[in-house]
């Protein structure tokens, strides 16, 4: 589920050896056991090499040292393929840094994990420890990739079609058959494109770079690897922060509902309890459900700029979209009552370009292939449409069905997983986590992808845990928020007792008042 510019990190690569120890060569091993024909997986290992060469320079990875984490493929698989994950270690800024570094999990799944460096490095994640980042199997820079450029073209077509027609319909399912077919023509077993293996490859990582303790940040699908992980792997787990709370025991598509609920009607209430919002948008929870029902009812097809420039695209605005462009964080929360009002009134720019976002896609850049593996193996068995129908009528009452039928942000997930066939892993996968381990949760009242709520339910079996909700924050809290920031600082320093007084008082930032 996505993401939100840069420090140079003032530290050697010598500080990284000084922490670890020396670098494992390229014969060192996690495992003991060795690989043939129809014998056991091979061993896992870290190869030092390059740090991956990103589109936009990444200051951080200067000083880094890089290279590959080779595991199995498919570690229940006799003769399983290794595969490759690119792999940094980033230095502390501290002259003095802890020995136990900070390992990040990544959201999506399949979100490019080098991508989110420099919102880590700017939060402070290796002020005063390494931060390691691993991009999880199937992602930009691992062997194999399982990007999907069919399914990234189609996206950028999606801007200018119904949200719930019938032609994006036919469109996605064909981009993502075409994907499908092409990644197992490669061999790829889709399979084990897991939240069980992807957990497993941390507890590798961990051992072939010879630390005996870390800790976990992770956050949105993050957040659920990092609990899975806890559960799977508790063995040199010192803490564990998680951020935006995907708890594995709960992902479901009907859930997604209750979150898109909670954090809209978070910020409907937000705008209620400030007088100057009230004043100006006196009845924002019926104006936004008439403007639902309204362009549901009467499509908008307009012209509209991306925000980052570039020649006008059609878009067209529908309940389903405008649905989405919420759950999307798309426009600011500060802007989005405004954004209603100037809807209600004719001007629908404000949504109108958010949608045009996302006509400019980067091709190649989402391991879709791993996005569709979690959510067809552990997200969509067990519910139906009719489940998904359900649960948005309970999340919205009087919105038309055609909007409520598709899961937010996954439109279309039952065909697609029909197609995308892979194994039900739902009895391995929706479990609890109960851990003694220090755990600090942080939520953001505004998030409408991973309701603040989810939070509360997780911590019941985590008996050491810290719980921190932020108002007026959307999706991935740290980055946007400042006490965050020093909140997680502080469990990390003590996992025990962090200081959350920064958080007492906090309230979301003014909204913006358009002139009557």
């Amino acid at each position: 589920m996505p993401k939100h510019g840069i420090k140079v990190v003032a530290a050697t690569a010598a500080l990284a050896l000084a922490t670890f120890g020396s670098i494992p060569s390229s014969a060192a091993s996690a495992h003991s056991h060795t690989s043939g024909p129809g014998g056991p997986p091979a061993p896992s290992r870290f190869v030092p090499g390059p740090c991956p060469s990103t589109p936009e320079p990444i200051a951080a990875l200067s000083t880094a040292r890089c290279g590959f984490l080779e595991v199995p493929e498919n570690r229940a698989r006799p003769g399983s393929r290794t595969i490759r994950l690119a792999t940094a270690v980033i230095p502390a800024v501290s002259a003095k840094p802890g020995e136990d570094p900070v390992v990040f999990m990544a959201g999506g799944p399949g979100g490019e994990t080098f991508d989110d460096i420099p919102f880590l490095i700017d939060s402070g994640l290796n002020r005063d420890r390494p931060l390691i980042i691993m991009a999880q199997r199937g992602n930009l820079y691992d062997r194999p990739n399982l990007a999907c450029p069919e399914m990234d073209r189609f996206y950028a077509r999606y801007v200018g079609l119904g949200y719930d027609s019938p032609q994006a319909k036919r469109l996605l399912l064909d981009s993502v058959k075409k994907c499908r077919n092409r990644l197992a023509a490669d061999g790829v077993d889709l399979g084990a494109y897991n939240t069980t293996e992807n957990a497993a490859d941390f507890a590798d990582l961990r051992r072939a770079l010879g630390i005996p303790r870390w800790n976990v940040y992770g956050y949105s699908y993050g957040s659920n690897l990092a609990l899975t992980y806890l559960r799977k792997h508790p063995q040199g787990i010192r803490a564990v922060a998680i951020d935006s709370v995907t708890p594995p025991q709960t992902v479901t598509l009907p859930w997604t509902w209750s979150s898109a609920r909670e954090g809209i009607d978070n910020l409907l209430k937000a705008c209620a309890a400030e007088l100057r919002c009230k004043s100006r948008y006196p009845d924002l929870r019926r104006t936004l459900t008439q403007q639902v029902r309204r362009l549901e009812a009467h499509p908008l097809t307009l012209n509209a700029r991306p925000p980052r420039g570039g020649d006008p695209v059609k878009v067209v605005l529908d309940g389903g979209a405008l649905l989405n462009l919420l759950v999307a964080n798309a426009v600011k929360p500060p802007d989005v009552p405004a954004a209603i009002e100037e809807l209600a009134h004719g001007r629908p720019e404000r949504f109108a370009q958010a949608r045009a976002a996302d006509s400019v896609q980067v091709v190649g850049q989402t391991a879709h292939g791993l996005t569709e593996s979690v959510a067809c193996g552990e997200w969509v068995p067990g519910s139906t449409p009719s489940d998904v129908l359900k649960a948005g009528r309970r999340a919205f009452p009087g919105w038309p069905d055609t909007v409520l039928a598709q899961a937010p942000q996954l439109p279309f997930q039952h065909q697609v997983c029909r197609i995308w066939d892979v194994p039900d892993r739902t009895s391995a996968q929706r479990v609890a986590t109960v851990s003694a381990v220090p755990t600090l949760l942080i939520s953001g009242t505004f998030d409408t992808k991973t309701g603040a709520s989810w939070a509360r339910d997780t911590a019941r079996t985590l008996s050491r845990s810290t719980s921190v909700r932020i108002p007026g924050i959307g999706h991935w809290v740290v980055p946007q928020s400042p006490c965050a920031q020093r909140v997680l600082a502080s469990f990390l320093a003590r996992p025990t007792g962090p200081d959350t007084a920064c958080v007492a008082g906090l309230t979301p930032k003014p909204f913006t008042i358009i002139p009557e």
